[in-house]
């Protein structure tokens, strides 16, 4: 049964928040890699991806020398 800790098999950073997480799961998005190039602004239409979110996978990003769109 879920406890409600549980977080969908996935390597994006934790610091992006549950509701984040979730919006980007259900876009399809599982891996950080998968951001890469990606519009910050299409990120930004997600019910739950907001500025703290964008900025940490954008930060997450940079470490891996990519780069959000």
């Amino acid at each position: 049964m879920a406890n409600g800790s549980e977080r969908p098999e996935t390597d994006l950073p934790r610091g992006i928040g549950a509701p984040a997480t979730r919006a980007l799961v259900a876009a399809g998005y599982t891996a950080l890699a998968q951001l890469a190039d990606v519009p910050a602004a299409e990120l930004a239409a997600l019910h739950g991806v907001g500025p703290k979110a964008l900025r940490v996978l954008g930060e997450a990003l940079a470490e891996q020398g990519l780069s959000l769109g």
